[in-house]
């Protein structure tokens, strides 16, 4: 161990030296040589800023075993458990709020709240503007271990960043070039209460989904009725703790986005078409258009380079091969599915039915979709994120106009 500390310190103190000068190994042989190092003495590089979890033991089938319902607030929109588990966090907008759940006792533990400021919302079944309020969580996303949950604002333009369990980091000041947003921390069945203020990142107008790349280093917002996506370059160092450095025009409303680092490339839901925008994550501009069938709303990826997508519009999931753009198979759901979720293990595919009240499972086979349940889940569910051990599998699904959350528990096989 001690013959291993040495060479690191040695290659950073000579890399260090050589990049101050003109002279010497390039950037290139430098990775080749941390590599031949770390390689020797077996040691991995990280290749994401998420803190290990143990992988849950493999299966290949799993059995619905029972539902429950919790409470959450008024129009939840989207729900997202961190990367061990422990905690889910619902996005409520109507409720103008985001609830944190203990996942083992399904107990609210804190309330995010924010404070209502006047804004412009929009009316979907009229398609036309309404009087609203800014503060109204639509997605969200983990970055930096856990650590900061940025938050997409329908109708505040933009996002902000919440330090979830460091409040000190939360001590944003309102100037002529940074709005903020104020918070009020509540603790159920307690006076205890804290506050502060978070940096407001314009991206553009109706913000939707957050995907970033597994370095934390990017992020990324579509704008629904700007018609474009952001790209953020995040510092968890320095205020506000993220940046719009690119944006991306699209054909039409755009909403899900997928993130591939292996090959460096992000796919973004063009909803208001029929196709998928492919971003070069190295210029961080489009690179072609993947034409695919009308309304993509959701999409994400597996690790074998397969996308799937949900068409809204169409009562269909389809499984997609990246690299050609060749649509594999399909399979019917309910009416509108939504929002769409891989199992751990990429063997099953969670989707959400709004108008139709369901919750569909299938298995992902080579060739099809297997059915596994079709369950009913009342109030037009929208969200849904996945809780694993060794044993069990819980599927958390947010319905929309009820502000409920139900928990649809697998038995492992």
């Amino acid at each position: 161990m001690q013959t291993l500390l040495s060479l690191i310190a040695l290659f950073y103190l000579t890399t260090g030296c050589q990049s101050s000068g003109s002279t010497g190994t390039s950037n290139s042989e430098n990775d080749s040589l941390a590599k031949n190092v770390l390689s020797k003495y077996n040691v991995q590089p990280r290749s994401d800023s998420l803190p290990d979890v143990k992988p849950p033991k493999p299966y290949t089938d799993i059995e619905y075993e029972k539902k429950e319902t919790i409470s959450a607030a008024g129009g939840t929109k989207s729900v997202l458990f961190n990367s061990i588990g422990s905690k889910l966090y619902a996005m409520n907008l109507e409720g103008m709020s985001v609830y944190e759940f203990d996942q083992p006792s399904r107990k609210l533990t804190r309330e995010f709240k924010f404070t209502p400021t006047r804004g412009m919302g929009w009316d979907y079944n009229k398609s036309r503007p309404i009087n609203s309020f800014q503060e109204k969580p639509v997605e969200a996303c983990f970055s930096h271990d856990d650590k900061i949950l940025w938050i997409s604002l329908h109708n505040a333009d933009g996002i902000v960043p919440i330090w979830v369990n460091d409040f000190s980091k939360n001590n944003a000041v309102t100037t002529k070039e940074q709005k903020t947003k104020p918070v009020t921390v509540i603790y159920p069945g307690s006076a205890k209460k804290d506050s502060f203020r978070v940096p407001l990142i314009e991206t553009g107008k109706t913000p939707k989904v957050i995907s970033r790349t597994a370095d934390s280093k990017h992020l990324l917002v579509s704008n629904w009725h700007s018609r474009n996506t952001s790209v953020l370059e995040m510092d968890e160092n320095s205020m506000p703790y993220g940046k719009v450095i690119s944006t991306i025009p699209t054909s039409a409303i755009p909403r899900g986005i997928a993130v591939d680092d292996k090959n460096k490339k992000s796919y973004i839901a063009i909803m208001g078409g029929a196709s998928l925008n492919v971003v070069d994550n190295i210029t961080w501009t489009s690179e072609s258009i993947m034409n695919v069938w009308s309304s993509p709303r959701h999409v994400v990826m597996d690790t074998s380079g397969h996308l799937f997508v949900s068409y809204n519009s169409l009562g269909t999931i389809a499984c997609i091969d990246a690299a050609t753009g060749k649509q594999l198979f399909t399979a019917k759901t309910h009416a509108q599915p939504r929002t769409i979720i891989l199992s751990k293990n990429h063997k099953f595919i969670f989707v959400t039915c709004y108008s139709s009240d369901y919750v569909d499972v299938y298995k992902i086979n080579d060739d099809n979709f297997e059915k596994v349940a079709s369950l009913p889940c009342g109030g037009h569910p929208v969200g849904v994120d996945i809780y694993e051990n060794d044993d069990k599998l819980e599927a958390w699904v947010c319905s929309y106009s009820s502000g409920s959350i139900s928990i649809y528990s697998f038995k492992k096989k």
